[in-house]
């Protein structure tokens, strides 16, 4: 049932149909759980809550199925915006976007143009850019775009998803290029061609590149829920002294938040990713997919 569970919200997730039929009801489906609120002014309250109880943020302004030129330019400027905001409040965040939609299923060219402005704003206020993984077929193409970028930028950096056969040799060659990286397990469903289908080879693999990640040049994002991957990586971080600057644990807005708490209270860096807008139905259709347990808050949203 699980399985079936979650399928189905994945399949949601990319339907445009139903992504507009949310629109219409705002976050009142039990998304605002996992959604920091529709705009920039949500977001950075948000933010500085979270800032004070001793957690960093990623913001990421949600948005999907982008189709024409003129969109995905609007999302540029959304997230040239999103690090204004961040930088004239003085909140403690970096920016995660993905480039599907600042135009890369329309044209490379428009994707790259929309990059680099957003890396340049960036890199005049200090912030660091998280380029989040999509599906498996944006997965090299994403890549390539990140050593592009990288030869004229230094604030970039990607996600690596485990459940992937091909990721360990990825986190091989970036980590010895001293790139950032966060380590997720991978949220969409991919075919067994090109992906791990059982949970604890995820998990294995999950470790190896973390293992990997950790011994290299560049900054390891720890991004789980899971408490034995927890658990390994602190042991992994005492036995192998790496230090707080070469690391930090992530979590979504709105999930093991007393797991997160339990980090900051013990001292590990921790960075929450906190998405914002009114573009969420893929997004919250994928944390669905993760834990169809969550159902029940769409009930009682619909229910309201």
């Amino acid at each position: 049932m699980e399985a079936m569970l979650r399928s189905f919200f994945q399949a949601l997730a990319a339907n445009s149909l139903a992504n507009r039929w949310a629109k219409r009801y705002g976050l009142r489906l039990g998304a605002q759980r996992f959604v920091a609120g529709e705009s920039i002014t949500d977001a950075i309250d948000t933010i500085r809550a979270l800032n004070r109880s001793g957690m960093k943020v990623t913001l990421d302004h949600l948005g999907e199925f982008v189709r024409d030129e003129v969109e995905a330019r609007d999302a540029a400027k959304v997230c040239v915006r999103t690090l204004t905001a961040i930088h004239e409040s003085g909140v403690d965040a970096t920016l995660s976007l993905k480039m599907t939609q600042l135009g890369l299923d329309i044209r490379r060219e428009l994707c790259m143009e929309n990059m680099r402005w957003i890396l340049d704003t960036a890199g005049q206020y200090g912030i660091l850019v998280t380029i989040d993984m999509e599906d498996y077929q944006h997965c090299q193409v994403t890549l390539d775009i990140l050593d592009e970028l990288r030869r004229d930028y230094s604030n970039v950096g990607t996600v690596i998803q485990a459940y992937l056969f091909r990721s360990l040799e990825d986190v091989k060659r970036l980590g010895a290029e001293g790139v950032h990286l966060r380590i997720v397990k991978g949220a969409y469903k991919e075919p067994a061609s090109v992906a791990f289908q059982d949970k604890s080879q995820v998990d294995a693999n999950y470790l190896r590149l973390l293992e990997t990640q950790l011994q290299s040049r560049g900054f390891t994002a720890i991004a789980t829920h899971d408490p034995a991957i927890i658990a390994h990586a602190k042991r992994f971080i005492a036995e192998h002294r790496i230090p707080q600057d070469k690391y930090e644990f992530q979590m979504l807005y709105g999930i093991a938040t007393q797991l997160q708490s339990q980090l900051v209270a013990e001292g590990y860096p921790l960075r929450i990713y906190v998405p914002y807008g009114n573009d969420w139905f893929g997004y919250f259709m994928r944390r669905l997919a993760e834990r169809p347990a969550n159902v029940a808050f769409v009930l009682r949203g619909l229910f309201r």
